[in-house]
């Protein structure tokens, strides 16, 4: 008969099994452990006087599949995932019920990438992939869709999980409950929407030089740029071009004028206001707010508005959009200077007259808003036609990678010798105020900086704090260039209504199926019982254990 252990023994068992039953549910758990992290940007969700558009949903809990899915398949209960370079934009047009969808963009779109930039000549791929997700940003936010809607870039994580993903779907095993597969998980709350969300116009000046004690009595020429974005992710929205590069060249002219206006010698006798403005995506309706802001003097001393938008991808041309007839004495002027002075940087700029209709309320410039109150404006643009509402407005194929600096520098130098032109009465003259390495020349440092700067800042005006930094930091850079800077801040109106949650943290499970989870819990408890058979014989003996299993007796036969 073997010897009985001794209680010290016994716990060592007992402790042992312990231990070993952690390490097979530790096990059991890396099984269906978060596959990877990835970092995710929901479809904005907005309503325009009470229509719903965009993702109404944030939260998903679904298993997974790909463009490979079955015909029949009920994807009801299911995120597909779909890179851009395998997209079909016939499929959302289809719009089919979905669990939530998710698209993969490769890294030439993320704002984060710092690889090349600055090439107007894509490739055909490139453009291609360009051209399919304008469309299908323009599809998305026209569109009401009761799923979540994400987006994420691609990587090697993201890449690995989606092959997987395709094998198990052409093998005609697609990730369900029974057969297991990849969870796709976002925990977030339902969407609320944002109170009394607020836009905010900076302005700053530089006063001429005064004929007499009133410097308001001088004529002023206005600069301005709208410098928020609106795009189909919120959080990706970053406008390099629309509006990122007008804003640079804003700032970059200021810088310019303001070297010329610190001497008396050179100070022109011109009042310059540089104005960059939000609410551009809505009709510039930060715009109009700050225009009506101006007392009847301001307006009526304004001989004329540029107005700078999209300059960063354009190679020979560059077209002055206007309002007022071309016949205008003024107009005719602004087209003058810019002509001679485009003629002599080696492009051409055009004019384009597109009448306003003062009863409709779509503003497609952001100088009609000037037009609209009698102030002569126009708006330098590479676009030849009028966008339509939110559309080119800073979405998601508006990023560095496609804008040239180059360009932005050249439009600076048309801007800064035509209004230097106008200002000092050179016009006809073949005078470079600005000329290269002098020192007023443009600076191709401090455009990139701040053209890095706007590519990195998504801009969507609603989603702003009411400090926050990027504004601060607009104010703060023509506080150094201009005088009497000051913010004006407005609530956005209100036939926009903006849903907060525009980014999450999506986690990606890579789970088993129902016949291995029902397998691994009946050996969990084959093992249990076993476990707890050998800890009685050891500790009680094996008498006890069989007395567990009998049938107790009877009360009669424990009375007789």
């Amino acid at each position: 008969m073997a010897p009985r252990k001794s209680p010290r023994e016994r716990q060592m068992l007992v402790l042992e099994s312990v231990i070993a039953l952690v390490f097979v549910l530790v096990a059991c758990v890396e099984l269906c452990d978060g596959a990877t992290v990835v970092d995710v940007y929901r479809l904005i969700q907005y309503d325009i006087s009470g229509a719903p558009f965009g993702s109404r949903l944030a939260g998903l809990n679904h298993h997974a599949t790909s463009l490979h899915f079955s015909p029949h398949a009920d994807l009801s209960r299911t995120v597909l995932l779909i890179p851009l370079r395998e997209f079909n934009i016939s499929f959302v047009k289809e719009n089919k019920p979905l669990g939530g969808l998710l698209f993969l963009l490769p890294q030439i779109f993320n704002f984060e990438n710092k690889g090349e930039v600055g090439s107007n000549h894509l490739d055909g791929t490139e453009e291609l992939l360009k051209n399919v997700l304008a469309e299908l940003e323009q599809i998305l936010i026209r569109t009401n869709l009761p799923y979540p809607v994400y987006f994420a870039f691609e990587d090697d994580n993201i890449n690995a999980v989606l092959a997987d993903i395709k094998k198990s779907d052409i093998t005609g095993q697609p990730a369900t409950a029974t057969t297991g597969g990849y969870k796709f998980v976002v925990s977030a709350l339902e969407p609320k929407s944002l109170v009394s969300p607020s836009i905010t116009n900076i302005q700053g000046w530089l006063t001429g030089l005064k004929a007499g004690d009133d410097a308001h009595q001088l004529p002023t020429i206005a600069i301005v740029a709208s410098y928020d974005t609106f795009g189909a992710a919120p959080a990706l929205s970053v406008g390099s071009d629309s509006n990122g590069s007008g804003v640079v060249a804003l700032l970059e002219v200021a810088r310019l004028f303001s070297l010329l206006y610190s001497n008396p010698k050179t100070r022109g006798q011109y009042n310059l206001l540089f104005g960059l403005t939000s609410g551009g995506p809505y009709n510039y309706n930060g715009t109009r707010k700050w225009l009506r802001s101006f007392d009847q003097r301001l307006r009526e001393s304004i001989d004329y508005a540029i107005c700078i938008d999209s300059i960063g991808s354009w190679e020979n041309e560059l077209w002055i959009h206007v309002s007022k007839p071309p016949e205008n004495s003024y107009i005719k002027q602004i087209m003058e200077d810019f002509s001679s002075v485009a003629e002599e940087l080696g492009f051409n700029v055009n004019l384009k007259h597109k009448k306003i209709n003062i009863s409709n309320p779509r503003v497609a410039w952001e100088h009609e808003q000037f037009s609209r109150l009698r102030v002569t404006a126009a708006t330098l643009s590479e676009l030849s036609a009028a966008p339509e509402l939110l559309e080119k407005t800073g979405g998601l194929i508006d990023s560095r990678h496609f804008v040239d600096e180059k360009a932005i520098i050249r439009g600076v130098k048309l801007v800064a010798e035509s209004l230097a032109r106008h200002i000092y009465g050179h016009q006809g003259k073949n005078i470079q105020i600005f000329a290269d390495n002098s020192n007023l020349a443009v600076n191709p440092y401090y455009i990139r900086s701040w053209l890095d700067v706007l590519s990195q800042t998504p801009r969507v005006a609603p989603f702003f704090s009411k400090d926050d930094p990027f504004v601060m930091a607009l104010k703060k850079e023509l506080e150094d260039h201009t005088d009497e800077v000051n913010l004006q801040r407005e609530a956005l109106d209100g036939m926009f209504t903006f849903y907060d949650s525009t980014s999450a943290k999506l986690n990606i499970y890579q789970v088993a199926s129902v016949t291995f989870d029902l397998l691994l819990l009946l050996v969990l408890g084959s093992y249990l019982i076993v476990l707890f058979s050998f800890l009685v014989i050891t500790t009680r003996g094996l008498d006890d254990l069989i007395s567990l299993f009998r049938r107790p007796p009877s009360r009669k036969v424990k009375t007789a």
